[in-house]
């Protein structure tokens, strides 16, 4: 399973190597899966999203507080812009919630992820929006594409 660690590790990885990465070895890189992901769960494709980030007197200490501020039909951001994704947590049970190594370099990768390969229906925060998918994938896709012609363009 592709996780923003496992992204964040291979990005590194490349920052690493002595050679500059060339196009085709990064397009090499992306696996079947992820094209996959991209092709079968782009819902956004096409979507501007705008979002809002605080960052805290005591950061890096604590993750920086971030927002949706665009409104969004999305199982893990609430049409008011809460975000549920882990690394935005101080604690998080299965550790992967904020660590002072992290970056916000980081929070962007999991905001992008949340588009696509962390776009996750089975722990939502917005439930309306899961269960819309469950229920109907082609008319949750409509849904998701109105409220990208109205609020994301």
């Amino acid at each position: 399973m592709l996780t923003l660690a496992s992204k964040l590790k291979r990005d590194d990885g490349l920052k690493g190597s002595r050679t500059p990465a060339t196009a085709s070895d990064s397009t090499r890189r992306v696996s079947v899966r992820d094209r996959l992901l991209v092709k079968d769960e782009g819902y956004y494709q096409g979507g501007k999203f705008q979002f809002e980030t605080e960052v805290p007197d005591a950061y890096n200490m604590v993750p920086p507080k971030v927002k949706c501020l665009t409104k969004i039909w999305h199982p893990n951001i609430t049409e008011t812009g809460e975000i549920c994704l882990s690394l935005l947590r101080e604690h998080s049970i299965d550790g992967t919630g904020w660590a002072p190594t992290r970056t916000l370099k980081d929070v962007v990768w999991g905001l992008n992820s949340l588009f696509t390969d962390l776009l996750n229906f089975d722990d939502p925060l917005n439930i309306e929006a899961a269960e819309h998918h469950l229920r109907d994938k082609e008319d949750f896709r409509n849904k998701v594409e109105d409220y990208i012609k109205h609020y994301a363009r």
